[in-house]
């Protein structure tokens, strides 16, 4: 069972946080019912309560972290708090398919978050790496919101890329200074947009924002060849920012596997330059159902707390920017 809010937020061109909150408020009662029906699962056969604790938007996490204590003070079963990225690794951990060596490098990423990770055989993590500015898939957006795509736009972008050449317009890698397995995308956010200025897309824009429900033929209708070009050199661009540094991070720690998981490892062009032999590791990405936020990761993520009972108070509080490791120094 799955509530989303594409919907609700599609509108404003992004996530409103307010909405969010209200959203989730909304739905999180009728969801977990049909969750545990279609499980034909009642509330005496759990034995813990997950949550998220953080990071993420605060008013969201109260509503999950509020409905699970309730839970848990009315069943007397214990609370387990979830760091919202490790969740993400588990996503992909829980698919019994995968055998997982360590040490193993997470890259994830999303609109929210591009981290990459060491993980040590027991669940323990480094951060070796993450962004500066925006996360990978908030480039996405910003990029497509510019171009008269809508939101969510990273998913437009992927689909239309394989019609243009990666190699039209040049965009420059970044070059990090201090940590150089940090990432930054503003740079090529703004390059785009100095192209988009420099060739006048007035017209096509606005075509594009005013065509109702569009479908991926009417994407490929309302964009002409050169910002076919454009969108492809921009995503090819991400996907060697993404791989170079988790290529360099995977051979400084000696990595056995790498795990890609976020939303935007749904993103069919990244999928397939990580599988065309770059690494001399496997490489696994979660199933596309459980790469956006899910509540099975949380679940799979608390399973090891669970057997080590590691449980958490009733005084667990939500944190917007909670960590899930230390940074490295640089």
């Amino acid at each position: 069972m799955v509530a989303s809010q594409l919907a609700t937020h599609g509108k404003y061109g992004g996530v409103v946080p307010e909405l969010a909150s209200r959203e989730h408020l909304r739905a999180i009662v009728p969801v977990v019912r049909l969750a545990l029906e279609e499980a034909r699962t009642g509330w005496g056969d759990l034995a813990a309560i997950a949550v998220t604790e953080g990071p993420g938007l605060v008013g969201s996490l109260l509503v999950g972290m509020t409905y699970a204590k309730s839970i848990c003070f009315v069943r007397g079963v214990p609370l387990i708090g979830v760091n919202h990225i490790e969740g993400h690794i588990h996503a992909v951990v829980l698919d019994r398919r995968h055998e997982i060596g360590y040490p193993a490098l997470a890259l994830v990423v999303s609109g929210g978050h591009t981290h990459l990770f060491e993980v040590r055989e027991g669940f323990h993590y480094r951060l070796l790496g993450r962004t500066r500015d925006d996360a990978a898939g908030e480039a996405y957006d910003k990029v497509a919101k510019l171009l008269g795509f809508g939101y969510p736009g990273g998913p437009v972008i992927d689909r239309l890329a394989p019609y243009g050449n990666p190699r039209a317009v040049k965009f420059t890698l970044a070059r990090m200074k201090g940590n150089t397995l940090d990432f930054s995308f503003s740079g090529l956010k703004t390059a785009v947009l100095r192209w988009v200025e420099k060739h006048d897309l007035t017209a096509e824009i606005q075509a594009r924002r005013r065509t109702v429900n569009p479908t991926d033929e009417d994407w490929r209708r309302l964009t002409p060849q050169p910002t076919l070009d454009l969108l492809a050199s921009f995503q090819a661009t991400v996907i060697e920012e993404l791989l170079r540094r988790a290529a360099q991070s995977a051979e400084d720690i000696g990595a056995k596997t790498l795990i890609v998981s976020g939303g935007v490892a749904c993103n069919v062009g990244l999928r397939a330059a990580a599988s065309k032999g770059r690494f001399p590791y496997p490489v696994y990405f979660p199933a596309a159902g459980l790469s956006t936020d899910n509540a099975a990761m949380i679940a799979a993520a608390a399973f090891p707390k669970f057997r080590r009972r590691e449980f958490s108070g009733l005084d667990l509080r939500a944190s917007a920017n909670l960590a899930l490791a230390t940074p490295q120094r640089s």
